[in-house]
C-alpha cells in the first residue's frame, strides 16, 4: 500500500469489505440473473434486426397550392401616383373588386380635370374635318365628271368643224376644178377670136366679149383658190382646236384629280390622328379606373407595404400583400439530386407540419401519430436556387383518417417522409452502413410498366 490517504484503512477493514464485494460479484444467483438479461436483450436485438422497416427519404418544405392563382401575391398599383386615401388595414378580408386604395396623379400633363372633355372635343373636330375632306373629295369628283363630259362635247364640236372644213375643202376643190375648165375654155375660145380677129373674121366687139369672159373666169379661178386656202386654213384651225381642247380640259382634269390625290393625302393624316386622339383618350380612361387599386380575388390582407398618405409610389410598386382562400393545398419539398430518382408521381409521403404534435417513427409510419398523408403530384426538372430539386405533395384523398389540419396557414413549415420499400431493420443498417441506395417500389402494376415501355 502506498499510504497516500490521510485516513489509512485498516487490513482488517479491507479485507471485510473485499470480501463483501467477492461475494457479492462471483455469487452464482448474480452471475445467473445479470445473464438472463443479457440474454433477454440480445433475444430482443435479434428479433428487432427481423423487424420490418420502411426506408424513407427525409425531405423538408413549406405549405403551398397546387393552383397558382391562390399562392400568396402582392396587390401592385399600374401606374404612378400619390396615396389619397386607404380603404382597408392588415387582417382585413376583401372580395374580388374591393377598393383597397385610392392614388392621385403626380404627372402635370394629367392634372386637368378636364382632360377627358377636351380630348373628346379634338375627337370631334377632327371627325368634323374627316367629314370635311370626305365632301371635299365628292366635289372635286363631280367636277372631273363634269370636266370629262364638257371635254366630250368640245371634242365632238372641235370634230364636227373638222368634218365642216374637210367638206368644204373637197367642194372647193371640185369648184376649182370647173373653174380651170372654164378658164381653159374661155382662154382657147378668146385665142381663137383673136386669131379670127387678126384675119378680119371677127369684129372686135365679139373679140372683147370673149376676152371678158376669160378674164371672168380667171377671176373666178382665184376666187375659188381663195376659198380653197381658206378652207385649208379652217381644218388645220379645227384641228388644233381639238387638240387644245383636249389638252386644256386634261389639265383641268389632273390639277382636279392632284387636289384629290391632296385631299385623300389629308384625310388619311387626319384618320391617323383621329386613330391616335381615340388612343389617347382610351389610355384616359383606362389610365383614371387605375386611380383606384382594387383586390384581384377574394383573400385576407396580410401585410400593407406603403404607410400614411401623400406617399409618392412608382408604377408596378406593391401596395400590399394578400392571401387568397386556399382550395388544393400542397406542400413544396426540396429534394437533392441523389435522391430524385427515387420519386414518382404518386408516391406516397408522410408530412409533419410545424406546431402540430406528432410522435413520429420514420422506419414505422403505421406506429407514428400526428402525421398526415399525402401524394407526389410534381416534380420539377429544373433545379431550384437552393441546389435541390422541387417536388410538390397533394393531400391523400384516399386516406380519409389524416386529413389535413385547416389551421395550418400558407407558408407554413413542413417536413416529409417519402416511403419506399419495406426491409428488415438489419437490411436497413447494412445499407447505412455501406452508404448504398435504397430500394423503392414502382407504383404502377407490371402490365402498365410494359404499356409504358412500349
Amino acid at each position: 500500500m502506498l499510504n497516500l490517504s490521510e485516513q489509512p484503512i485498516s487490513p482488517k477493514d479491507w479485507s471485510e469489505k473485499q470480501s463483501q464485494a467477492g461475494r457479492l460479484i462471483f455469487s452464482l444467483r448474480y452471475i445467473s440473473n445479470v445473464g438472463k438479461v443479457i440474454m433477454a436483450l440480445f433475444g430482443i436485438f435479434v428479433v428487432l434486426l427481423f423487424a420490418p422497416w420502411t426506408q424513407n427519404v427525409y425531405m423538408e418544405g413549406y405549405l403551398t397550392t397546387l393552383e397558382p392563382e391562390t399562392r400568396p401575391q402582392e396587390i401592385q398599383s399600374v401606374i404612378e401616383g400619390k396615396i389619397d386615401k386607404w380603404y382597408v388595414k392588415e387582417g382585413d378580408i376583401v372580395h374580388r373588386g374591393d377598393t383597397i386604395a385610392r392614388i392621385t396623379e403626380i404627372k402635370d400633363i394629367y392634372w386637368d380635370p378636364f382632360l377627358l372633355n377636351r380630348t373628346q372635343e379634338q375627337i370631334d373636330a377632327k371627325e368634323k374635318a374627316i367629314v370635311a375632306y370626305k365632301s371635299k373629295i365628292d366635289v372635286l369628283e363631280k367636277q372631273v365628271g363634269v370636266l370629262r363630259g364638257n371635254m366630250g362635247y368640245k371634242i365632238r364640236q372641235a370634230e364636227n368643224k373638222m368634218k365642216q372644213a374637210r367638206l368644204k375643202m373637197s367642194a372647193d376643190s371640185a369648184q376649182i376644178l370647173a373653174a380651170e375648165i372654164d378658164f381653159k375654155n374661155f382662154k382657147a375660145q378668146y385665142e381663137r377670136g383673136k386669131e379670127l380677129y387678126q384675119q378680119n373674121l371677127m369684129s372686135r366687139t365679139d373679140l372683147e366679149i370673149r376676152q371678158n369672159k376669160m378674164q371672168s373666169a380667171q377671176a373666178k379661178l382665184f376666187k375659188v383658190e381663195n376659198d380653197y386656202s381658206i378652207a385649208q386654213n379652217e381644218f388645220l384651225n379645227a384641228e388644233i382646236e381639238l387638240n387644245s381642247v383636249e389638252a386644256d380640259y386634261l389639265e383641268k382634269i389632273f390639277k382636279i384629280q392632284s387636289d384629290v390625290q391632296s385631299v385623300v393625302s389629308e384625310l388619311a393624316k387626319s384618320n391617323e390622328e383621329l386613330s391616335k386622339l381615340n388612343n389617347t383618350y382610351s389610355n384616359y380612361v383606362i389610365r383614371a379606373g387605375n386611380y383606384y387599386i382594387l383586390a384581384p380575388q377574394e383573400g385576407q390582407i396580410v401585410s400593407i407595404h406603403q404607410t400614411g398618405l401623400g406617399e409618392n409610389i412608382k408604377a408596378g410598386e406593391a401596395l400590399a400583400s394578400i392571401t387568397p382562400q386556399v382550395s388544393q393545398p400542397a406542400v413544396a419539398f426540396y429534394v437533392s439530386a441523389i435522391d430524385l430518382p427515387l420519386f414518382e408521381k404518386g408516391r406516397d409521403v408522410r408530412i409533419l407540419f410545424d406546431g402540430w404534435p406528432s410522435i413520429v417513427f420514420s422506419g414505422w409510419p403505421g406506429a407514428s401519430f400526428g402525421t398526415f398523408g399525402g401524394k407526389v403530384q410534381v416534380i420539377d426538372n429544373q433545379i431550384s436556387s437552393n441546389g435541390k430539386f422541387r417536388i410538390l405533395v397533394r393531400p391523400d384523398t384516399t386516406d380519409q383518417t389524416s386529413e389535413w389540419p385547416s389551421l395550418v396557414y400558407m407558408g407554413s413549415g413542413a417536413k416529409g417522409y417519402a416511403l419506399l420499400k419495406d426491409v428488415p431493420l438489419w437490411y436497413e443498417m447494412w445499407r447505412r452502413l455501406n452508404g448504398f441506395p435504397p430500394e423503392f417500389y414502382k407504383t404502377g402494376s407490371p402490365s402498365t410498366d410494359k404499356k409504358e415501355r412500349k
